[in-house]
């Protein structure tokens, strides 16, 4: 294009090109920021919508969690604002940073809860949580209801666990097991008092925190078991008394074969049949 044409259509081939350059420009932001803002909805969508699922089977407890990204996602999932609290089921011992957020706490407060935790704290009940200094007396009332800290089930409880009690400590949780061996399982939680210096203080700090789930508890084969495995239960306790129950078994029918009968033949003390009484016994028509 020759200068007098130029001057007749008043645009220059430079300008031209320049304008086609800021449209391409123009285009290429818009799509890429369209991209980056499809990105951070997709980021902020799998953090609210956790990807891992873990279900603990002992106490059918299930906890949600999000896998390990790169840094630049976590920070973007650190930074994006929720849309809405929520409220669900959960325990404070085992909630994920992600879900505390959901639950309406900051970043920073949810941290400080896992910081804790990973320091070998724990929440034994719904007023341990509603202590932390970072649970204020509104979030706690509109989260208690949901607050689902799982108790202790003696019969599959571990020296772990067992050692995470208020007031037990490894020398306690070891006792509380081999209690357990002894007994075949325990039957009913005020068990633990026959435990030596297990007393009514130490059973009234915890007996909120234990249980025996009947579905975990294994019934005693009292009128099955031979004279030498049954002087080890602590309810019989010497091979005098075990002879006594096989040979009561031997000579009555089944329909006599009851701790009562044992009791009111003189082969139990009142104490030792008011405490079998209570356990979970497989009698012999079972």
């Amino acid at each position: 294009m020759d200068k007098k044409t130029e001057k007749k259509s008043g645009l220059s081939e430079s300008f031209i090109m320049g304008v086609i350059a800021i449209v391409f420009l123009l285009v290429g932001y818009q799509t890429a920021l369209f991209i980056h803002n499809a990105a951070v909805t997709k980021i902020v969508a799998d953090r609210d919508c956790p990807d891992t699922v873990f279900i603990c089977p002992q106490t059918a407890e299930t906890v949600r969690s999000n896998s390990p990204h790169s840094p630049r996602v976590e920070n973007v999932r650190a930074n994006a604002p929720r849309k809405s609290v929520e409220n669900f089921s959960f325990n404070p011992n085992t909630v994920s940073v992600d879900d505390l957020c959901r639950l309406g706490f900051s970043q920073k407060q949810a941290q400080s809860i896992e910081n804790y935790r990973a320091k070998g704290g724990t929440f034994y009940r719904k007023s341990d949580f509603a202590e932390s200094f970072v649970v204020s007396d509104s979030i706690f009332k509109r989260l208690e209801p949901y607050i689902n800290i799982p108790m202790i089930d003696l019969n599959v409880a571990d020296s772990a666990a067992l050692d995470a009690l208020p007031g037990i400590g490894g020398w306690f949780a070891s006792k509380i097991l081999e209690h357990r061996t002894a007994l075949g399982g325990y039957s009913y939680k005020e068990q633990l008092m026959d435990i030596y210096r297990f007393d009514q203080e130490k059973y009234d700090g915890l007996c909120d925190l234990v249980t025996v789930r009947p579905e975990n508890a294994k019934p005693y084969p009292l009128w099955t078991l031979p004279a030498e495995e049954l002087k080890k239960h602590p309810y019989i306790g010497d091979i005098e008394t075990a002879r006594a129950i096989v040979l009561f078994r031997e000579n009555n029918p089944k329909s006599q074969c009851t701790i009562k009968g044992l009791a009111d033949a003189g082969v139990l003390s009142s104490e030792s049949s008011s405490k079998l009484e209570k356990c979970f016994i497989i009698f012999p028509d079972d």
